[in-house]
């Protein structure tokens, strides 16, 4: 944990909750063990999408489809979600759960390698919600920057590791050292690219928001 174990299910209990269908999804997700963004974050995106009201969001990292039915919940009524996955058994059960939700005219959901795609993607988005494999972030960083429009708004979940991040690279696993360098040296790039004013938080595995520089 991040924070006080005690403190953060202090704060989630009092979270007022989503939809029953939203519900559903969560908990077919954590039966499964199919990454789902935990209650603080899903807090968080929800606030934050009250608080830009983005017509156009990308989704790098669908899994089975909650965060996308979750933006398009809490959302405008009237926004588009693009969101990206390449892993085989879980764009069927997304495509799925968008059609139950009714939302297919909302979503388009987009088949294969991320880094592949965003170089294919044209126009811009209001926000860009970043929730895939965390050793990739930094490769997919300068596409993402591309497409965010000014003004726009770049969420990165999952940043912090569990708390790893701060622990020497010889501290944690070797099998995580990869991401483990990656990710500092993603975290980096935020703070410090002229294009973007961004802070990191300690919610959930760690979140960092990026405002995109405007003129």
């Amino acid at each position: 944990m991040i924070i006080d174990e005690r403190m953060a299910v202090f704060i989630d209990s009092l979270d007022r909750g989503n939809t029953p269908f939203l519900d559903e999804i969560e908990r077919y997700a954590l039966e499964n063990r199919v990454p789902v963004i935990r209650k603080s974050m899903q807090s968080l995106l929800k606030f934050l999408l009250a608080m830009t009201k983005p017509g156009a969001i990308l989704e790098v990292g669908t899994a089975i489809g909650f965060s996308a039915l979750l933006m398009c919940e809490y959302g405008p009524a009237d926004c588009r979600v693009t969101t990206i996955e390449k892993y085989d058994k879980r764009i069927p059960v997304a495509r799925e759960n968008f059609k139950r939700a009714g939302r297919t005219e909302q979503i388009t959901l987009l088949e294969g390698d991320a880094a592949a795609l965003l170089k294919e993607l044209e126009g811009s988005f209001e926000m860009i919600f970043m929730d895939a494999a965390k050793g990739q972030y930094i490769h997919f960083l300068p596409e993402v920057l591309r497409l965010l429009a000014p003004g726009g708004l770049l969420v990165s979940d999952n940043v912090l590791q569990e708390g790893d991040i701060i622990q020497s690279r010889y501290a944690v696993t070797r099998r995580n050292r990869t991401i483990h360098t990656r990710m500092r040296e993603y975290l980096y790039c935020l703070k410090h690219h002229p294009e973007l004013e961004t802070a990191v938080l300690p919610v959930g595995d760690g979140v960092t928001l990026s405002v995109k520089r405007e003129g």
